[in-house]
């Protein structure tokens, strides 16, 4: 403990999904008394992927923005090294937070590691079981780094034990459905974005495309948006920056059919206001899945494998991977899967009840 009378903690957060699992926690850590510094790394860096999600939800502004920006995994993940020990050898924090699988939690994780900081991993043991993904690396290495593993559902606690990790980890639920349940009310009320899209609700497909697997394999990237192209319904396309570039540097931009309306990156509100109204959704990402299942609203998960398994085992979720046949055969024929009935402690709240009661902070 620090002595300061609050404990220090320092969370580090670089991606959209990130910001979304910050802030439910940044809200109760703030309410509990802990001492939070918010570490952006800039992995996104793109007003409507950082600035605006920071705005809407509510979120402290960061206390550091290292502005690391976009680069290859080792250069990106090594500015981050250097820059993140360098906050952390002056903040000296109680515990260190990391969230989810990107390089902003590999570099967070390697850092309190090294300066024997305890360490916090939020979204604790999911796997794809694809060690191609670099997702599955960022994970790995911070579950098995971590002194304290939280994890989302019982799959994840499995998971660490057949690693033999059991020391140190905790059921403590999903921060996303903590923000969704926050936010998807909010989101109705303020979100205009089908009237400035033009859509109808239950009248549209939406679709976001990012992961690597998909982006920078050109012929993974070019059947996605055939099927896309030729689907049979308006899809709205909010265009990350990664996709629109590999989109052009790939002279695949007369790929996309008329009835794909592409948009620029969105901020949480639009985007939530757009999944519940959905006839269903085409994504790569793991976020954006959770919400659908919770939403109820079909998803098509447009890679081979996904760490979300209850989503496919309800029937919420397919995976079709990049094949456009089959991609165009599940949109075809989507329907609903199996009621389900999400009954879930505050995630938030559960994570500070272990911080305090292990002591991490």
């Amino acid at each position: 403990m620090s002595s300061d009378s609050r404990a220090k903690v320092v969370s580090i957060v670089g991606a959209r999904p990130q910001f979304i699992k910050l802030a439910p926690l940044s809200a109760e850590l703030r309410r509990q008394g802990f001492h939070e510094t918010i570490i952006h790394t800039g992995q996104h860096y793109d007003g409507n992927m950082s600035g605006l999600f920071f705005e809407e939800l509510e979120i402290p502004k960061p206390d550091v923005n290292l502005e690391v920006g976009s680069g290859s995994h080792g250069a990106q993940t090594g500015k981050m090294l250097i820059a993140i020990e360098e906050v952390l050898l002056k903040e000296r924090p109680d515990v260190v937070l990391v969230y989810g699988d990107t390089n902003s939690t590999l570099a967070g994780a390697l850092c309190a590691s090294k300066l024997h900081i305890p360490l916090a991993h939020v979204e604790a043991g999911l796997r794809s079981f694809n060690r191609e993904m670099p997702e599955e690396i960022n994970r790995i290495v911070a579950d098995h780094l971590s002194d304290t593993l939280l994890c989302p559902n019982e799959t994840g606690m499995n998971n660490l034990a057949h690693e033999g990790i059991i020391k140190g980890v905790y059921l403590v639920g999903d921060l996303m459905m903590d923000a969704l349940r926050h936010f998807s009310g909010i989101a109705t009320s303020k979100s205009h974005i089908l009237t400035r899209v033009g859509v109808t609700a239950k009248d549209y497909f939406l679709a976001t495309v990012h992961r690597a697997e998909n982006t920078d394999d050109r012929e993974r990237l070019a059947s996605i948006l055939a099927a896309l192209s030729e689907i049979g319904r308006t899809v709205v396309f909010p265009m990350h920056p990664r996709t629109k570039h590999r989109i052009a540097e790939c002279g695949l931009g007369n790929a996309l059919g008329d009835n794909i309306i592409v948009i620029d990156p969105i901020g949480y509100l639009d985007i939530i206001n757009l999944e519940q109204n959905a006839m269903a959704i085409l994504t790569d990402s793991g976020g954006v899945q959770k919400e659908a299942f919770w939403l109820r609203v079909p998803c098509i998960t447009l890679r081979n494998e996904t760490e979300w398994v209850e989503t496919v085992a309800s029937g919420w979720n397919t995976l079709t991977g990049a094949n456009r046949e089959i991609i165009m055969r599940t949109a075809t024929n989507i329907s609903d899967g199996t009621d389900m009935h999400f009954e879930q402690q505050c995630a938030a709240s559960a994570i500070c009840d272990v911080l305090t009661q292990t002591g991490s902070a």
